[in-house]
C-alpha cells in the first residue's frame, strides 16, 4: 500500500498475481476461525482440516463420531457458507479469496453428481446431438465439469454471465 497525493491509501497489489503459499495458509486460518465460530453458534461438532493445493486454500469440516455436520452438508448450504467464508477472508486479508469449503464430504458427493450429469450429456452426444448444455453452476463446479469432460475426450466451454453461466459440451 502506498498513499496518493491526498494521503488516501492506494492499493498497489495486483489481484491477478497468484497468491503465495503463505497467503493461502493465512486464508485457511482465517476461514477456519470463521467456520469454527459458525459451528459454535449452531452448536454443531466438526473437525477442521486445512490444506493448500492447486493455488487454493481448502477447508474441510468432518464429523467426529456422533457429530452433526450433516445438518449443513447440503450442496446449496455448503455453497452459501463458502461464499460467506470467502467474504470473511477477503474482509480480513484484503485479498480476493478462491477458498474451497467442504463439509462432511459434500465436494465428493457433488463430484459424483457432476460426473453423472456429464455422462448423461455425453450420452446425448453419442445419440447424435451436436452439443449438450448443462445447467448453470458455480465456477468451481464448471472447473470440475471441464476436467471430467476433458478426461472423457470431449471439449467444453462456459457461456453466459453471472448466475446464468453454464457449460456446453461438444465432440472434440
Amino acid at each position: 500500500m502506498t498513499t496518493s497525493s491526498d494521503h488516501a491509501p492506494v492499493d498497489t497489489r495486483d489481484e491477478r498475481l497468484p497468491a503465495t503459499v503463505a497467503q493461502l495458509e493465512e486464508e485457511g486460518d482465517v476461514a477456519a476461525d470463521f467456520i469454527e465460530g459458525l459451528l459454535d453458534i449452531a452448536d454443531i461438532d466438526g473437525d477442521l482440516d486445512l490444506d493448500v493445493r492447486a493455488g487454493r486454500a481448502y477447508v474441510s469440516v468432518e464429523a467426529p463420531a456422533g457429530g452433526s455436520v450433516a445438518l449443513i452438508a447440503a450442496p446449496d448450504t455448503v455453497q452459501a457458507l463458502q461464499e460467506l467464508t470467502r467474504i470473511a477472508v477477503q474482509n480480513r486479508t484484503g485479498r480476493f479469496s478462491r477458498l474451497i469449503l467442504d463439509i462432511g464430504g459434500s465436494r465428493d458427493a457433488r463430484q459424483h453428481e457432476l460426473t453423472a450429469l456429464v455422462d448423461r450429456a455425453i450420452a446425448r452426444l453419442e445419440d447424435g446431438a451436436s452439443q449438450a448444455s448443462l445447467p448453470a453452476m458455480s465456477s468451481y463446479e464448471r472447473k470440475v465439469v471441464h476436467d471430467i469432460v476433458a478426461d472423457r475426450g470431449f471439449v467444453s466451454e462456459s457461456y453466459g454471465e453471472g448466475a446464468d453461466r453454464h457449460t456446453v459440451i461438444r465432440r472434440g
